[in-house]
């Protein structure tokens, strides 16, 4: 794995156990590099969302290796894995999980919240900045369930990028917004992709957001069908 390769599986397998196991993945190999901007498609129950699961370091694969920041995840206990999370990956979901008694400005700082107690002045001007930055600036006090659904995706979006954050990872968070929300969604993250060099992986359905990412995976029957560099559709298409 080196320097610039901030996630790599090799080999890796998923098996849901039940009375009837359930294999999700097969065999995957994947590299990911710093800086760059994926687009995951597939059918459903393609293992599209298992895999992002595994980059994630939110679940464990069943076979082979999964290195997260040059780290192998199997090595590190329940503890560990949270480390590595706070410290390198930030989440966005199809739906978002705010808090809805709560503001744009406490959502965002909520993950400050749970590892350290109160926020600190510095950590509250960063929330206030990176809210600045995704469009929100003038809402930051107000509470989330006031905001559209496109501003509400956009706190948790600031909320995945707290704490200078190097991977970001998504899964469907354009699927609960129109075209036209979700197109500005996409816009946002390419944006803080360009400008900042943050590594974005995004799970979508939707081929035509995928465009603007500058490679696109195809996940198939728990197998990756087609891996290619895409000529990304330009931000002000």
């Amino acid at each position: 794995m080196d320097s610039q390769t901030v996630v790599e599986l090799e080999g890796v397998g998923k098996v849901y156990e039940g009375a009837i196991p359930t294999r999700a993945l097969q065999d995957v190999n994947l590299s990911v590099q710093a800086g760059e901007f994926v687009a995951i498609l597939g059918p459903s129950g393609s293992g599209k969302s298992t895999l992002l699961h595994l980059l994630g370091a939110l679940d464990r694969p069943t076979e082979g290796k999964v290195r997260i920041a040059s780290q192998d995840v199997s090595t590190l206990d329940d503890d560990g894995l949270a480390r590595l999370r706070g410290k390198h990956l930030g989440f966005v979901f199809q739906f978002h999980h705010l808090m809805p008694d709560f503001t744009a400005l406490e959502n965002v700082l909520m993950p400050m919240f749970a590892v350290g107690g109160p926020p600190c002045k510095k950590q509250v001007d960063e929330a206030m900045s990176v809210l600045k930055r995704v469009g929100l600036e003038g809402k930051e006090r107000n509470r989330v369930t006031n905001l559209s659904g496109g501003q509400q995706q956009r706190v948790a979006i600031a909320r995945a990028l707290m704490g200078g954050k190097t991977i970001v990872l998504a899964d469907e968070p354009t699927g609960n917004l129109d075209s036209a929300n979700g197109k500005q969604v996409f816009r946002l993250m390419r944006e803080f992709n360009e400008r900042d060099g943050i590594t974005f992986m995004i799970v979508t359905h939707d081929l035509a957001l995928a465009m603007y990412a500058d490679r696109i995976i195809h996940v198939i029957d728990g197998k990756i069908a087609n891996d290619h560099p895409n000529d990304p559709t330009p931000l002000d298409a």
